[in-house]
């Protein structure tokens, strides 16, 4: 069965659609995608060439249950996912904010990976 989607779901689809036509992960510069819902936050690096996910940390796991998805906890999420990119060396990616604006949750997730040192 289909669902039917409400009008804030449908924006932010079309939205997402319009964001994925232009950004795209290669191996020297991935794509890192956010996800959030009212419990938890996800994000993943992809490189999109090979379709692999590269990296990826979410609210789900031990260390960050405790984190919620408020702006303080994205920016605390967001420094600890840049850390764990310059293990693996990954310095730059192209941010995909999946259709979500651009604000919040989302905007503190991307401050605390750049504050991390990793280049959007």
């Amino acid at each position: 069965m289909i669902r039917k989607l409400n009008d804030k779901d449908r924006k932010r689809l079309h939205r997402k659609v319009h964001i994925r036509k232009t950004v795209y992960g290669t191996a020297e510069r991935p794509r890192m995608t956010v996800t959030r819902s009212n419990k938890n936050l996800y994000v993943q690096v992809i490189n999109d060439d090979e379709g692999k996910t590269l990296a990826a940390i979410s609210t789900m796991e031990k260390d960050f249950a405790t984190v919620k998805p408020t702006v303080e906890g994205a920016a605390k999420l967001g420094k600890a996912f840049g850390q764990r990119l310059k293990e693996k060396n990954i310095t730059t990616v192209v941010f995909d904010r999946n259709g979500y604006l651009y604000h919040g949750v989302v905007k503190a997730l991307a401050d605390g990976t750049r504050e991390a040192g990793i280049i959007f």
